[in-house]
């Protein structure tokens, strides 16, 4: 039989089936896509083969090829990938201003890695409620940065309920990865969403003014019929993966959009002459906060400005 892994937790994993059952399944000695040099070499979202030991559990026979996924690098094996899920229909980004602030180079990070493989994005911008008109003001200049490159942005108060429906109409029908740093209301959204889910929320430290883990393992949530979540753990940084230099600006669709119209067809966009990007960004075509994020990549500053 085939079927869909919801839940990861390192050595078991759940696998709905073809059959609509939900099994308990684990692997027999390595299994790895070729070409994949991974921490987790089954990702929530992969489709896979399984053989059935009994009526509740299964062994995980092969790691069907992937639509597309979300990989970061591995915290602890900077050389490894580490993939949030895998056949996704978008990617959502959770992030707040304030308590925690999430920087505009993780959302360019974020983007970047949706986009390598067209994944489209969705911004959430939760906890409006905390900002006063100066706040909103900086969200809505934000917003205008993203919706020039065709990345949807939503305003919501998950605490509130506050842009709850939006949510749920952009959800409705897709497989979608939350995602964001610890502390930002992924788990209080999908609750709101979805109560029957019952994630575990948690406070922020007062401290730090980050956010605690609540969710321990990446995990799909069948919302509705055809509509499914995947909530993730918190990440603190995104560092990027599997990108060449020569490729990146291919990832930042306005770049890609003036490339032919550099003097070298080679062009890297830093130093060279007659740049149409340098050209964009000087006259304000091209934001000057996504020119930073590209050049800081690029020279593999810290991936959580």
């Amino acid at each position: 039989m085939t079927g869909e892994v919801l839940k990861s937790t390192g050595s078991w994993y759940d696998v709905l089936a073809e059959d609509h059952k939900i099994y308990q399944a684990r692997t027999r000695g390595k299994l790895r896509l070729k070409g994949f040099k991974t921490t987790n070499p089954i990702a929530v979202g992969d489709k896979v083969t399984i053989s059935l030991e009994n009526d509740t559990e299964a062994v995980i026979t092969e790691i069907l090829p992937r639509e597309n996924y979300i990989i970061r690098k591995s915290v602890k094996l900077k050389s490894q990938g580490h993939i949030l899920a895998a056949n996704l229909d978008q990617a959502v980004l959770i992030v707040t201003l304030t308590y925690p602030r999430t920087s505009l180079g993780f959302i360019d990070r974020f983007l970047i890695t949706a986009e390598s493989f067209r994944i489209p994005q969705v911004i959430i911008f939760n906890k409006i409620d905390l900002l006063h008109e100066k706040g909103i003001a900086m969200i809505d200049e934000i917003i205008e940065i993203y919706d020039k490159i065709g990345v949807t942005c939503l305003k919501v108060s998950a605490l509130k309920d506050e842009g709850i429906n939006s949510v749920s109409e952009i959800l409705n029908g897709k497989k979608s990865l939350f995602s964001g740093h610890s502390g930002v209301g992924k788990s209080t959204l999908l609750n709101k969403i979805a109560p029957e889910i019952e994630q575990k929320t948690g406070a922020i430290s007062d401290f730090a003014q980050k956010g605690v883990h609540t969710t321990t393992f990446a995990e799909m949530f069948e919302v509705s019929p055809s509509t499914f979540v995947i909530d993730t753990p918190g990440i603190k940084e995104l560092g990027i993966i599997d990108i060449e230099t020569e490729e990146l600006s291919d990832y930042f669709p306005e770049m890609r959009a003036l490339q032919s119209e550099c003097k070298f067809h080679n062009c890297t966009h830093l130093h060279e002459p007659k740049c149409a990007v340098k050209d964009a960004v000087d006259n304000g075509e091209i934001s000057e906060s996504r020119y930073i994020s590209y050049v800081s990549i690029i020279e593999g500053d810290d991936n959580r400005r």
